[in-house]
């Protein structure tokens, strides 16, 4: 794979409905809330775009590369500005690395875009050359959700700080490959298998300890994640019909100019050739909505469903660091009935050695406790911060749709000049 030149992958594609790079809708830099009691600046602000993807070597070694511009006045990196290249699976590095040193603290990570086998062997079976629509879509969907999903980890007020993310936005050359992260790899099948038993045991195992906020919110997040499938069920549904419009669309306006190419009367002829340019023009049309319809909304609900599953993972990190505190009571509790039993039969030696055994499992019961408190603060923290997050994100994207909306349904204006 080194020494092969890096071909840009989007430039000679074209694609097929005129579906755009879908991107976060803010342009600017977005700033980031700081604590100004530590002195710190509030005019701090992150912006990273994910912008040039280039195809690296032929056949199935073949990998894409995506170019990573960040802008930054934060003091904690190097520099202002700075530009890497990255492969998809450095992105997956990223997340898993993040969500080792976080998850357990009870911090939601954002999660990194869904692996696609299907949508990288088509990449790496096309040909440099190959002028066809669907890789170029794809990288473009993908080139777009990585962008998302760095800028979300970006506003995070401490995963920006972590060595691993500024590593990974300003370190020149490539980064050390990451593991594990194969969709096919033997890990996989066993992250797989594991995630298999965490849901069985998210299933039966029951808290005694009931904090009825966390029961709340446990609904309130199945319950927003049940209907945003549902919703996005139903948009991915209006786009594809809204492709099939324009393509039928498209089918009509051909047979309209055919048809008064042939017409000899030319009061009809004419009308033909208008009925013609009128159904172009609702092709193009059809096209923008159904762009809007899957840049806009669809990605938007894509995303949220990942977060709301990125929520239940930190709800059920709390359960297991309960199940281990729970556990190192009963372990304790063991200890002590032991160290009973050694009294009884006045066997000062191993009553000794259970004595310091039990102030080990006392101490580590202590931790344990902690450990549960802390994260159960945290969670309710960042729970806060979510809900301000998706409503402006909500918001911000709604009022961009519709938006769009009214300037697709200001075109209607062509049934007019016909008509008129």
């Amino acid at each position: 794979e080194k020494g092969v030149p890096a071909t840009p992958i989007d430039e000679g594609f074209t694609d097929e409905v005129g579906l755009q790079s879908p991107s976060p809708i803010q342009k600017n830099p977005c700033p980031i809330a700081t604590d100004v009691q530590n002195g710190e600046s509030t005019d701090e602000f992150i912006e990273i775009k994910v912008n040039e993807a280039s195809r690296v070597g032929d056949g199935m070694g073949a990998y894409v590369t995506y170019q990573v511009d960040t802008k930054t006045n934060i003091h904690s990196f190097n520099k202002n500005f700075f530009s890497v290249k990255r492969r998809f699976s450095d992105f997956l590095g990223l997340h898993d690395k993040l969500v080792e040193k976080h998850l357990r603290a009870g911090r939601i990570i954002p999660p990194a875009p869904e692996k696609s086998v299907i949508g990288m062997t088509k990449i790496k079976m096309s040909g440099q050359n190959d002028q066809s629509a669907s890789p170029s879509e794809f990288i473009k969907r993908r080139r777009a959700s990585l962008e998302r999903y760095l800028q979300r980890t970006a506003d995070h007020p401490v995963l920006k700080k972590d060595p691993d993310f500024r590593e990974f936005l300003e370190l020149e050359g490539e980064l050390p490959k990451s593991t594990n992260t194969s969709a096919l790899s033997g890990a996989a099948v066993m992250r797989l298998f594991n995630k298999v038993g965490e849901t069985v045991n998210k299933i039966t195992y029951k808290m005694d300890k009931i904090d009825q906020w966390f029961e709340d919110k446990t609904q309130e997040v199945e319950c927003l994640e049940s209907g945003l499938k549902r919703l996005q069920t139903s948009v991915e549904a209006l786009v594809i019909a809204r492709k099939e419009l324009a393509t039928y669309t498209g089918a009509l306006a051909k047979s309209c100019a055919l048809l008064s190419s042939c017409e000899e009367h030319p009061p009809l002829r004419r009308c033909l050739a208008h009925l013609s340019d009128l159904e172009e023009k609702i092709e193009v049309l059809h096209n923008d909505q159904a762009r809007t319809d899957f840049s806009v909304l669809s990605e938007l609900l894509k995303d949220y469903i990942a977060l709301f599953g990125a929520i239940k993972e930190v709800f059920h990190e709390r359960v297991k660091v309960y199940q281990h505190w729970q556990h190192s009571k009963m372990i304790l509790n063991k200890k002590q009935e032991y160290k009973s039993k050694m009294e009884h039969a006045k066997r000062a030696d191993k009553e000794n050695l259970a004595t310091s055994e039990i102030e080990e499992w006392d101490a580590k019961v202590d931790r344990c406790k902690k450990e549960f408190n802390n994260i159960s603060e945290m969670i309710k923290k960042e729970m806060n911060s979510f809900e301000i997050n998706r409503t402006k994100d909500f918001k911000s994207f709604f009022i961009k749709y519709m938006e769009d909306q009214m300037k697709h349904q200001q075109q209607v204006k062509y049934c007019m000049v016909f008509i008129y």
